[in-house]
């Protein structure tokens, strides 16, 4: 058991981290599969690109609407008993979504009506999931590593869950895959509740929740290392993430393929995206990761360019794979740096911003993605996302020097020492 623990990596050793990594795992698999499953089953009910776009609209639109008030209930009350309580709607909706599906009497303003329910829960979930990382490591110093493994389990889960959710749809239908979903947020629940958490010395504040929601944005935009993170994620979410609601007309219409194309695919993706983390994980130290910030996006950029020009499977795969890499680079490692620095008081409001600005925009790209592939084409759209996620990249380079400068009293008052932003 000493040997065991000696080889674990340093968050795993904290047994609510354990517990929080091996339910959300399960849980995960059957969140990619639904995913995979629910645009493959709205391709083939309209054949329509632009369809694509407002169900991806509608599952995204809440988290930028609703999730700065999200985070001031993160700050006001137990995250653990928030997260129980989203996880038990989550697994309601995708019974609800199942059970439409196999009995063969889903249309698409269900699958439109369920997207939005899932997005008013994702308000909460995601923001309350954020700020609780740091209460499940016994060790401050293990937070960087807890982030990273979070994102390699996220895509870990990416990689089995499409490839087995293509293989479930082309086999048995959609429906199998919603249910399979549902069922595997009972292992997320029961690591929950067996989870031992010291209660969190919560400051109750007079100001009513407009006004922390203002706090929340002033305190977030007034710091510029903050904001350049939170606008960085927000462009590469509107222009880079596109490609998730245009990959099953690729998957289709341009590489001649079915359910399992679209499974490899963005199984390929998560492929690129799990060695991303698991890099991350393995990093001694958390300075230098701003450089892998600024980078990432170039990173994405180029494997979306590459797709678009791609006919040919194996090679659609292959660019796949930095699609996946570039943008986990992007998002873990800002999320890294965000709650390395971010006031512990304020962690929910802060990482509610940054909710809005990755998952928030989403849906407005799925929306401009699908509408411009029904009048140019699904090829064209992603080059020029690709393009400016790149363009992104350089500027947020040249702004690098100044952000180190800010960050670096930070980082000496937290025992990190180094002369660079992460």
């Amino acid at each position: 058991m000493k040997i065991f623990n000696q080889v674990l990596p340093p968050a795993l050793k904290s047994r609510n981290y354990r517990l929080f990594f091996v339910g959300q795992g399960i849980s995960l698999i059957g969140t990619w599969m639904t995913q995979t499953a629910t645009i493959w089953l709205v391709y083939s009910l309209t054949q329509s690109p632009l369809m694509l776009g407002v169900v991806g609209f509608s599952s995204q639109i809440p988290s930028f609407i609703l999730a700065p008030f999200g985070g001031v209930f993160v700050d006001r009350f137990s995250r653990h008993r928030i997260l129980i309580g989203t996880q038990i709607l989550a697994m309601i909706q995708s019974l609800a979504l199942a059970i439409l599906a196999l009995t063969g009497i889903i249309h698409i303003w269900h699958i439109i009506v369920l997207s939005l329910f899932q997005g008013f829960i994702n308000a909460v979930d995601a923001p309350a999931r954020q700020a609780f990382v740091p209460e499940l490591v016994e060790r401050k110093e293990d937070l960087a590593n807890a982030i990273a493994l979070n994102s390699t389990m996220f895509n870990g889960a990416r990689l089995i869950g499409p490839a087995i959710g293509g293989l479930l749809v082309a086999g048995v239908g959609a429906g199998y895959c919603f249910l399979i979903d549902g069922l595997s947020y009972i292992a997320v629940i029961i690591a929950l509740l067996a989870m031992k958490i010291k209660p969190r010395k919560i400051l109750l504040s007079q100001a009513n929740p407009i006004e922390q929601v203002k706090e929340g944005f002033v305190y977030a935009f007034s710091f510029p290392p903050i904001r350049a993170l939170l606008l960085l994620s927000a462009l590469v979410s509107f222009f880079g993430l596109q490609y998730t609601v245009l990959v099953p007309v690729f998957a289709e219409k341009i590489l001649q393929g079915n359910a399992e194309t679209l499974g490899f695919l963005m199984a390929a993706s998560g492929v690129g995206a799990l060695s991303g983390g698991i890099y991350l994980a393995s990093r001694q130290t958390i300075l230098g990761l701003g450089k892998l910030v600024a980078f990432a996006p170039t990173i994405l950029g180029i494997g979306l360019i590459a797709f678009s020009l791609s006919r040919f499977l194996p090679f659609s795969l292959f660019t796949m794979l930095f699609v996946g890499l570039g943008t986990i680079l992007q998002v873990a490692a800002g999320n890294t740096i965000l709650q390395t620095i971010v006031d512990d008081e304020k962690r929910g409001r802060v990482m509610s911003l940054f909710t809005m600005a990755f998952l928030g925009t989403i849906p407005f790209g799925n929306l401009l993605g699908g509408a411009l592939a029904d009048r140019l084409s699904a090829p064209v759209v992603l080059i020029i996302d690709g393009v400016i996620c790149i363009l992104g990249s350089i500027y947020f380079y040249k702004q690098l020097p100044v952000l180190q400068q800010l960050v670096r009293p930070i980082y000496k008052e937290r025992g990190i020492f180094g002369d660079r932003l992460h």
